[in-house]
């Protein structure tokens, strides 16, 4: 299978890329369906390369429809197959009608829905499709449900039965698959929300479609790439000086907290700013002092003794550890009267929710906690439609936003919001963001505009995630195991 595209799209768009091929490219729907029952034949092959038993469940619609074509192909193969209908033919296409029929030509029995579950290798999940926009319940939920307590591998058609294809919304509930392949236009819900905990491995497939076919929608999102959103990771020449990589200021560190600010600073530093400070307590900064020595650590008690490093800084970073008592408030408002480009993080985020602003030069890094904050809703609110919640954030605040969580996003206001996919649950523990914050902080020094800095920043920060996981596992991953790994990926010059 080619690799999966960078560009997203919903399920509306999906559905008018079709019909786009169909209208003015003289591609049946039917030669469709049966290329889709092609790329998923292709797919279980490889993914299932000893399976000799398939069970394909078909749903009432096109999805259904391409369950049939790929029975009908698999039984070509010489597959053993077992197919289940569930509903009845009232909501079937004309085209899914069709596939349906050719399998019935082949002498093979279409049977209602049973449980148990009849034994497979690998059961086939074209139930619902990207169409979705309601609650599963009836006999639909239980055939999910029966599918998901089987503990037999399931590929899907298109998306998990039971995912939002838009938002990754699980809708009540949702098959669990081990492989899913999506075709023609990539769905946003694979990537996001609760869709990497349903989706297993992604599979795409064009099903042939015309390039030409994707210049006429802009995709409501992409896919980040370190390829693609690295253009100031370039090599250094050689007569280069710290003076030309920028001095990254970050402010934080109540009491407690003298380790937030020293992991951002640390990050910052890693990524190749030429000077970082730190402004925090007196008593943390002869700390990181020690520990650090590289870093310029500042006792600062006072707004006032904040000025003359805002004026040394070229960017900024406000917020790890920085608390909401009247130190930490004192400092943030002084910070965010400046014109420097900086990342607001943590509770310099909790502190701005109290007081709304909107402002061009920054970049906002909540986790979905501080989001709901800062919108003034539930947390639920927020992880049931991260599409509109990072756009609503722009649209109130301004300048970037870096909404973190599984499929990060990352808008600045204009279609289309970038995502990653990169990252692991391994970096669910504390410190991932302060080292985040201090990352994008880093490359802003280095004149990054607001966007690449935020891109590049959370590109990087996910692979070292990654990298890390890759050598000691995720389970016990800490935000400082990042760092030789920050050094190294910031280092690769594509």
């Amino acid at each position: 299978m080619p690799s999966l595209p960078q560009d997203l799209y919903t399920a509306q768009q999906t559905r008018e890329l079709e019909h786009i091929v169909s209208e003015k490219h003289s591609i049946s729907f039917s030669e469709l369906m049966a290329q889709a029952g092609n790329a998923a034949l292709k797919t279980l092959k490889q993914h299932w390369p000893t399976a000799n038993h398939i069970l394909i469940l078909c749903g009432p619609g096109n999805n259904g429809g391409d369950g049939y074509e790929l029975a009908r192909q698999a039984k070509h193969d010489g597959y053993q197959v077992t197919v289940l209908q569930i509903g009845d033919n009232k909501g079937l296409s004309l085209t899914a009608t069709k596939a349906r029929e050719k399998l019935l030509a082949t002498g093979t029995d279409i049977q209602s829905f049973q449980t148990p579950l009849p034994a497979a290798d690998i059961i086939v999940d074209a139930l619902l499709g990207i169409g979705l926009n309601r609650s599963i319940d009836g006999n639909m939920r239980s055939v999910v449900e029966s599918v998901n307590a089987s503990q037999t591998p399931v590929l899907s058609l298109d998306i998990p039965s039971g995912l939002h294809a838009d938002n990754g919304n699980v809708m009540s509930t949702a098959i669990n698959a081990a492989a899913t392949i999506n075709f023609i236009g990539l769905n946003i819900g694979l990537f996001t929300g609760h869709g990497p905990d349903h989706t297993g491995h992604v599979y795409f497939d064009s099903l042939n479609v015309p390039s030409i076919v994707y210049e006429t929608k802009t995709p409501t999102v992409q896919r980040l790439s370190l390829e693609k959103n690295n253009p100031i990771l370039t090599p250094r020449q050689r007569t280069s000086h710290k003076g030309l990589f920028g001095h990254l200021l970050v402010i934080g560190g109540d009491d407690g907290m003298s380790g937030a600010p020293g992991m951002a600073a640390e990050a910052g530093a890693r990524v190749g700013s030429g000077l970082v400070s730190i402004a925090t307590k007196t008593t943390h900064a002869i700390q990181l002092d020690i520990v650090r020595p590289e870093l310029m650590c500042h006792g600062i008690e006072t707004p006032t003794g904040l000025a003359p490093l805002l004026q040394a800084a070229t960017a900024i970073t406000l917020g790890p550890g920085l608390g909401q008592q009247n130190w930490g408030e004192s400092l943030y408002h002084k910070t965010i009267k400046t014109n420097h480009p900086m990342v607001v993080d943590a509770d310099a985020l909790n502190l701005l929710s109290q007081n709304p602003q909107h402002n061009d030069h920054w970049i906002l890094t909540p986790h979905p906690g501080e989001a709901a904050r800062l919108l003034n809703c539930s947390n639920a609110d927020i992880q049931a439609n991260r599409l509109n919640a990072v756009q609503e954030l722009q649209r109130i605040y301004g300048g970037i936003i870096v909404l973190k969580g599984a499929g990060t996003l990352i808008s600045n206001g204009t279609m289309p919001i970038q995502l990653s996919t990169l990252g692991n649950p391994g970096m669910s523990s504390g410190g991932m963001g302060d080292v985040l914050a201090g990352v994008i902080g880093g490359l802003l020094a280095q004149g990054a505009p607001l966007m690449e800095a935020a891109c590049t920043g959370v590109i990087l920060h996910s692979m070292a995630g990654d990298k890390a996981a890759e050598q000691d596992g995720e389970r016990g991953m800490l935000a400082m195991d990042l760092m030789p790994h920050l050094r190294h990926l910031s280092n690769l010059i594509y």
